[in-house]
């Protein structure tokens, strides 16, 4: 992953969590958020929580008693975050690298990841580290996306900005779905010493509601428009334009919907 893949500053929050989260990330964080939830846990921990959309439904669903750390790597996608929450609700938020998380052995009872696994560097490392803060019988839950084939979006949002840049094509959609093989991801969190493994995948029929916002959170919502901003010469207003044109030629200009496809796993520490 290069070292720009997880930098999400500048106006990069706003048109994520506006333009991507109902799209991509709602429906999915609610089944994530079902499934986090069905046991009982007293303190719990969020990675790569970025703009809050899966913090939201966690601090609805769990009790009230229970204390809800919220994390992210970057300190603008946390502020989007914060400012869904009023004070009193037993929500902490704090900067983490889930490979060095500053926290005690055995601090929590549960620990979710709505699509960060696939960003951190050291895969192997992110789970031993989720372990180390866990209690034994402690459970992690987090999903990833499948390959981009199974999410098309992904594959319009990869090749038409290639179109617009001279040399290398920007590379961030790569990395979103590199890591969408369950048994690749089993095999890792075994490796990790977890235990209780399972998996479903998700596939959903989501319809755009709002095209124009869906394209543009595709190209500002996410590193690409760094990416593009440091191409020199490139319109970003051009490339949403043309994003738009090919979902409504892949997804249909009036009826506009597409497959999406994730996989959640549950597991818990020995």
């Amino acid at each position: 992953m290069s070292d720009n893949a997880a930098k999400f500053t500048g106006d990069i929050p706003t048109h994520y969590d506006a333009g991507l989260g109902p799209i991509l990330f709602s429906d999915f964080g609610d089944r994530l958020t079902a499934t986090a939830c069905a046991g009982k846990a007293k303190k719990v921990i969020e990675l790569a929580a970025g703009t809050g959309i899966v913090s939201r439904k966690l601090r609805d669903s769990l009790p009230r008693e229970a204390s809800l750390l919220v994390t992210d790597l970057n300190a603008p996608m946390l502020e989007v975050a914060r400012n869904k929450f009023s004070d009193g609700e037993n929500v902490d938020f704090a900067l983490a690298n889930a490979m060095e998380l500053d926290c005690e052995d055995g601090a929590f009872d549960l620990m979710v990841c709505q699509f960060g696994v696939m960003f951190f560097p050291d895969k192997p490392a992110s789970f031993r580290e989720a372990a180390r803060v866990l209690k034994p019988g402690g459970r992690y839950v987090f999903n990833v996306f499948s390959a981009m084939q199974e999410n098309p979006y992904s594959q319009i949002a990869y090749s038409i900005p290639a179109q617009f840049v001279s040399g290398e094509p920007p590379r961030f959609y790569k990395v979103p779905f590199h890591y969408g093989n369950p048994d690749a991801v089993r095999e890792d969190l075994a490796a990790a010493g977890w235990r209780d493994i399972t998996h479903e995948t998700i596939r959903l029929r989501k319809k755009i509601m709002e095209p124009e916002a869906f394209a543009r959170g595709l190209v500002y919502g996410n590193p690409l428009i760094d990416e593009l901003r440091n191409q020199g010469g490139v319109d970003p207003e051009t490339v949403a334009a043309a994003v738009l044109r090919a979902l409504e030629v892949t997804f249909g200009p009036t009826d506009m919907t597409m497959p999406l496809e994730a996989t959640i796993f549950s597991c818990t520490a020995t």
